[in-house]
């Protein structure tokens, strides 16, 4: 038992910080996105016998912080402002967009997608993943991951396009 939950400490330890960064972009609010992280990880816990550590257990993380994200917005207490802003208390995990100008607008766009397009642009395009893996991820058929996507990643151009337009002196 004792070698298991070493196992689980471990796994933790190294994933966090991908899994919080997955859940902030699929939530949009570094709070709630810990809140959800959290939620998975108990969850994850309590399937750890269960989970094929020989196999992928971060697909398997990753997609209950997913659930987990999609789930917790559905809820009608949840309905703070989501906010972009890292909390002064709360230590940096080196978010490699940091610094870059685009990233903000990038956050902005992202807000305005529908939750599963959201899921689909966050896993397929920041996470790498391939269509099977967001598929397999997001309990939806391939087709439904290909559509979301394009769905998404036109109506992120279109809002980077407009904030791009306003943001120009005239």
């Amino acid at each position: 038992m004792v070698d298991r939950d070493q196992e689980y400490v471990e796994f933790v330890a190294a994933a966090s910080a991908s899994l919080r960064r997955t859940a902030f972009l699929v939530c949009g609010d570094w709070h709630r996105a810990d809140d959800v992280v959290q939620d998975a990880l108990c969850k994850l816990y309590r399937s750890w016998p269960k989970v094929d550590r020989g196999g992928n257990p971060l697909a398997y993380a990753r997609r209950t912080v997913v659930n987990a994200a999609l789930d917790s917005g559905r809820r009608p207490w949840r309905r703070e402002v989501p906010t972009a802003e890292l909390p002064a208390d709360r230590v940096s995990y080196g978010d490699p967009a940091v610094g870059h100008a685009e990233r903000d607008e990038v956050l902005t766009a992202l807000a305005t997608l529908a939750p599963r397009q959201r899921a689909c642009v966050v896993l397929r395009y920041y996470e790498d993943l391939s269509i099977e893996q967001t598929a397999q991820i997001l309990g939806c058929s391939e087709g439904t991951v290909k559509s979301q996507a394009a769905r998404g990643l036109d109506t992120l151009r279109t809002a980077i396009d407009q904030t791009r337009r306003i943001g120009r002196p005239a």
